[in-house]
């Protein structure tokens, strides 16, 4: 049976580095996310129903077949779009914090 070096096993680790970063970052990228995921509820469904309803039965005088099919091509251009904003703000917010972390 193999014994192994006792101090090898208790000898306390080298300080891991921390990757974190800022707290105020981490607030700041849940709360970019928190708005986005709340955007790509509400906005969607809003804008089916409404268009449906509203744009597409009322204004445009399309039958109720119809306009559940054109509502849905609304509801997903709208998660596109949320989609793409995300995206965009994402990017621009990591490479801006990229950015301030290489200045230092």
């Amino acid at each position: 049976m193999d014994r192994f070096d006792k101090t090898s096993l208790n000898a306390a680790p080298a300080s891991a580095p921390d990757f974190r970063g800022n707290d105020g970052s981490l607030v700041s990228a849940l709360k970019t996310l928190l708005f986005f995921t709340i955007l790509m509820i509400t906005l969607p469904i809003g804008l089916y129903f409404t268009s449906k309803s509203y744009f597409f039965e009322a204004t445009l005088g399309l039958s109720n077949n119809d306009s559940y099919f054109y509502a849905a091509i609304v509801a997903v251009v709208a998660v596109h779009m949320v989609l793409a904003m995300f995206v965009y703000v994402a990017w621009n917010e990591g490479s801006n914090q990229w950015r301030e972390g290489k200045q230092d």
